[in-house]
């Protein structure tokens, strides 16, 4: 049984949502506001964040970076009526994994988290067959979602880097276009297009500098992606 919180200041949406959410079979909690959140998550017991944009007491893009920090595999959807975006790209990049602008369908909103959901048990079993990996003298715990640099900095990786270096190193050596690096890490919501999967390998190895000079990512002219280095799962 699935247990969502919702952070929406609204009262009528909050009762809506907890009503509508409840018929589908979510346990449903509600808050009104950013510091009943960081009052709340740390007791656990949290399968996904529903968490609204404009709150009276705090944004709610600090308090999705916040619950990234406190738990980074907890999904986190963003409901808010900006829907510029800016906004929409800064709450992903700050580790949301997805983003739905008000006003919205409650039906869309069940989609939503289904698919969330689904696409983290994915992610998860991949990193529970091996939840360690090694490439380059690079470390990355995918349980935890932490990746290591060679000299022992530990180099903070947003939800959607996450997935596609997942995607790379269960593909080492393998070309990987486009279409199919969207297919593996795209985020809902996020622009699926040529260019957005461009910029985020281009993010994505702006983070995995090699001191010896050598790209971990190369671009294979015409067809996509590969990653060069061999990775070894560690026991």
């Amino acid at each position: 049984m699935t247990r969502c919180l919702l952070v929406d200041d609204d009262h009528a949406i909050r009762t809506l949502l907890l009503d509508y959410l409840q018929s589908f079979g979510f346990v449903v909690e509600a808050l009104a506001d950013g510091a009943a959140l960081r009052r709340r998550l740390p007791a656990g017991g949290i399968d996904l964040l529903l968490l609204d944009l404009m709150l009276p007491d705090e944004h709610g893009l600090g308090l999705c970076q916040w619950a990234k920090q406190q738990q980074p595999a907890l999904p986190v959807i963003m409901l808010t009526a900006q829907g510029d975006p800016l906004s929409r790209v800064l709450g992903l990049e700050l580790g949301a994994d997805d983003y739905l602008p008000k006003p919205f369908e409650p039906r869309e909103l069940v989609a939503r988290i289904k698919a969330v959901l689904r696409r983290g048990h994915v992610v998860y079993a991949a990193a529970a067959s091996s939840p360690s990996l090694r490439f380059g003298g690079w470390t990355f715990d995918r349980l935890r979602q932490l990746l290591q640099a060679p000299d022992g900095t530990i180099v903070a990786l947003s939800s959607s880097e996450y997935r596609l270096l997942s995607a790379f190193v269960d593909h080492p050596g393998q070309v990987l276009s486009r279409d199919r690096l969207l297919e593996l890490s795209r985020t809902p919501g996020a622009a699926a297009n040529d260019r957005a999967i461009d910029l985020a390998v281009s993010r994505l190895r702006g983070k995995l500098l090699n001191s010896g000079g050598a790209p971990l990512i190369r671009t294979v002219r015409g067809e996509g992606y590969r990653f060069e280095v061999p990775v070894e799962a560690l026991r």
